[in-house]
């Protein structure tokens, strides 16, 4: 590795350690404080969608990292599972007002991605979008929170398709709908971009101890 090669990576490993004040409620927030306000407990996991769930053989899937990034690539399943492993267990909340503790993850970690990709300096935003057609908007400092993961597996198993498998993103601190299922595409952008929900009401950032749901919150 060139020398200007290995700063440019600590300086992106130290901007993601520095970013790491975003983690999940139980990490970071007393027990008591540990359900955000409007939210109760579920033991299931509630399955939402937009009304379809697209069926991705392996050999067919695909994830695209473009935009404003130093290293642009396509990843197919192969490649996606030679990248490091990460696990990864926290809580999340969804904004229908459910949350469910302690779920158990595996998957390749966003800093991970992040530091093989390598965003340009001016990209501060990212734009989310799955196979469904459904995309999501998150700053850069959110998607490169500790605990976030593009997740193959719950609790030991494979992602479901309901669930959005085989591969989806979970975002812990933030409401789940910025967790997009079925992922397909990552963009990096200079400024915000609204997605399907945020277009049509929701909260651009979605921080559940704020109640941020929807655009006027």
């Amino acid at each position: 590795m060139r020398d200007d090669d290995d700063s440019k990576l600590t300086r992106t490993k130290r901007k993601w350690a520095d970013e790491g004040k975003f983690l999940t409620g139980h990490i970071t927030r007393p027990e008591t404080d540990r359900l955000p306000p409007g939210q109760h407990l579920v033991k299931n996991w509630p399955v939402l969608d937009l009304g379809q769930q697209p069926v991705i053989r392996p050999e067919n899937w695909r994830l695209d990292v473009k935009g404003g990034a130093e290293n642009p690539t396509s990843f197919g399943w192969t490649d996606f599972l030679a990248l490091p492993q990460s696990q990864k267990l926290s809580d999340i909340h969804c904004v229908t007002t459910w949350s469910r503790y302690d779920n158990r993850w595996e998957g390749v970690s966003t800093r991970d991605l992040l530091d093989l990709v390598m965003p340009r300096p001016e990209a501060d935003f990212v734009l989310l979008t799955s196979y469904d057609g459904y995309t999501t908007n998150l700053p850069l400092a959110d998607f490169a929170a500790e605990d976030a993961i593009l997740a193959t597996h719950w609790e030991g198993q494979p992602l479901s398709v309901e669930h959005g498998g085989p591969m989806r993103l979970v975002v812990p601190h933030l409401y789940f709908w910025k967790s997009a299922k079925w992922l397909t595409r990552v963009d990096f952008l200079p400024g915000d971009q609204a997605g399907f929900w945020e277009r049509n009401g929701y909260h651009m950032r979605g921080d559940p101890w704020r109640e941020e749901r929807y655009s006027d919150d």
